[in-house]
């Protein structure tokens, strides 16, 4: 009878210890729920902990904004100074980090305000604001071709800087050229005829008429070296017109309009006088202003005293003094023989007629063997006469 009683005594123990076991796994399972369930709790009352790596009053300009987030991610950030300019920034994949794509600039406030989840779910805003030290100098620029013009089919963009630029490749990759169909160019540096550091940026080829182009020249928060900081940015916008060609042959002294590849008229004209300083320039060269009746006096340009008189339809085409215009002292020299002090003379009824429909940005390609040399890149708008590679290669990125 115990040996039959026995196995009955093991079941019930071994069923004692089931229940044991049992219970015991229960309250863990109990004691890890309630935690996992007060962690869970604790994340999302917790937001995450962001921070701005620039503060206070006296930060140095020219610096790129950076926002982290720890314990969570960013959703959005906004950085805007005073007049409401805003620095565009990127969030990094993770969400943890936002840095700005540009530079902050001298002698500007600025507000920080970010967006963040915390791990748990939290959602949280913060704002901060900095200052920046202003410029000891500033540097500014002039531009050409003017905001909402047309111009002709040669017209580069220009940029005359007021100091020296050091910093070439910095500045080069803040203008930005927005085109309508995509015209490929090209950057190019130079020392301006004035002898200031000069950017002009000219297609591959002549502009496509129509074409819209707009300029963004990024520049607020950029140091140029020696020459001082940029504090603002800069903006211009054209459009290109009909193409129109001047073509100027200086062994007929003729001069031939084209427009859309048809004559419009032919002219008989009288240029420099070969042999020496008074002979014209060849290459192409643009039309740089149209200045009506102005006084010409040949001590300006080196040539002591030749002349010092007004001429009407005053048509420039370099920096150095070369002009389209009328002539009538010449006039015995039209088609004839070239006998100016370097310009392009023709008859009063000629150059009212040409002055009327040419327009700033047309090419004139002037040809001929009894001429002083090619023009330079410098000398007004004579970066045409450069191969493509060769005007490339004054990119200062292209270095």
């Amino acid at each position: 009878m115990l040996h039959a009683r026995r196995p009955q005594y093991r079941t019930s123990l071994q069923h004692r210890r089931t229940a044991a076991l049992a219970g015991t796994a229960a309250l863990a399972a109990a004691a890890l729920t309630a935690c996992s369930s007060a962690d869970a709790n604790t994340a999302s009352d917790k937001p995450a902990t962001v921070t701005v790596n620039l503060s206070g009053s006296q930060v140095k300009a020219g610096e790129q904004v950076k926002v982290t987030a720890r314990g969570g991610k960013l959703t959005e950030v906004t950085v805007a100074d005073t007049k409401g300019t805003k620095l565009t920034g990127r969030l990094a994949k993770d969400g943890t980090s936002w840095t700005s794509d540009r530079k902050t600039a001298p002698g500007a406030s600025y507000t920080v305000t970010a967006q963040s989840t915390g791990d748990g779910g939290a959602k949280d805003s913060k704002t901060s604001s900095f200052r920046t030290v202003a410029a000891d100098k500033v540097n500014k620029l002039d531009w050409r071709p003017g905001a909402k013009s047309t111009v002709g089919v040669a017209q580069p963009i220009s940029l005359v800087f007021d100091h020296p630029v050091k910093n070439k490749a910095e500045v080069e990759k803040q203008l930005k050229v927005e085109t309508s169909n995509n015209t490929e160019g090209s950057w190019g540096w130079m020392q301006d005829w004035s002898g200031k550091d000069r950017v002009d940026w000219r297609p591959r080829e002549y502009w496509q008429p129509g074409t819209k182009v707009k300029l963004k020249a990024q520049l607020a928060g950029v140091d140029s070296g020696e020459g001082g900081w940029f504090v603002r940015d800069y903006a211009t916008d054209f459009t290109v017109g009909e193409r129109q060609v001047v073509s100027v042959d200086l062994d007929t002294k003729q001069l031939t309009l084209t427009r859309g590849g048809q004559r419009v008229r032919t002219i008989p004209i009288s240029g420099g006088t070969p042999g020496g300083d008074k002979a014209s320039w060849r290459g192409t060269t643009v039309l740089m202003s149209k200045e009506g009746t102005i006084n010409m006096n040949s001590e300006t340009v080196g040539l002591g005293n030749s002349y010092n008189k007004m001429v009407d339809y005053s048509m420039r085409l370099s920096w150095s003094g070369t002009y389209a215009h009328a002539a009538p002292w010449n006039a015995a020299y039209f088609g004839r023989a070239n006998h100016s002090s370097g310009c392009i003379g023709m008859s009063d009824a000629d150059a009212a007629a040409l002055y009327g429909q040419v327009r700033v940005g047309d090419p004139f390609e002037i040809k001929g063997q009894e001429t002083k040399g090619l023009i330079a890149p410098n000398n007004g708008f004579g970066e045409w006469n450069l191969s493509w590679d060769a005007w490339q290669a004054k990119s200062a990125l292209r270095g």
